[in-house]
């Protein structure tokens, strides 16, 4: 299987520490999310590596959720979490440039997403993969769209 990280940017007219703020806080995913309409901390969580929290994601076939552990959190730098501590990796990364700000989201299956895909799915493991993988190159783009627009003010 090729095509296991995927990753895009936008410019986002805002500083890099703001932006941050906004991205950072996965009680706000919902707004910008195609498919995770909610996120919450776990009890005492505030945001810093080694801090899980759940997501509730929504897709017209299932709805289901996923626990992720924050992997990297460098204020103005970049935010990042791993789905299930080890499964897929997602996360922003935030250059200053002229304009605002480059943020980039990344999205990466790793080798226990794989064999976690694997183990649930057996033979269909394959395709399932690659339906991740084009919700990856999907979601993406409307997420950064969507994170645009609420950080430069819009609704």
């Amino acid at each position: 299987m090729d095509d296991l990280t995927h990753s895009d940017s936008v410019v986002v007219a805002v500083s890099p520490a703001e932006l941050y703020d906004l991205v950072s806080d996965v009680t706000r995913t919902g707004e910008w999310s195609p498919v995770c309409v909610a996120c919450w901390w776990d009890e005492g969580a505030t945001g810093q590596v080694g801090d899980w929290f759940t997501g509730r994601n929504v897709t017209p076939e299932r709805t289901w959720e996923t626990r992720s552990r924050v992997d990297v959190a460098d204020r103005g730098r970049e935010f990042a979490w791993l789905v299930g501590g080890s499964r897929a990796r997602w996360g922003y990364l935030l250059e200053q440039v002229d304009g605002g700000t480059r943020l980039t989201e990344t999205w990466q299956f790793l080798p226990d997403g794989l064999a976690f895909m694997e183990e649930r799915y057996g033979d269909d493991a394959p395709h399932q993969v690659q339906l991740r993988i084009r919700a990856a190159h999907e979601g993406i783009p409307a997420t950064l769209a969507a994170i645009k627009r609420v950080a430069e003010g819009g609704r």
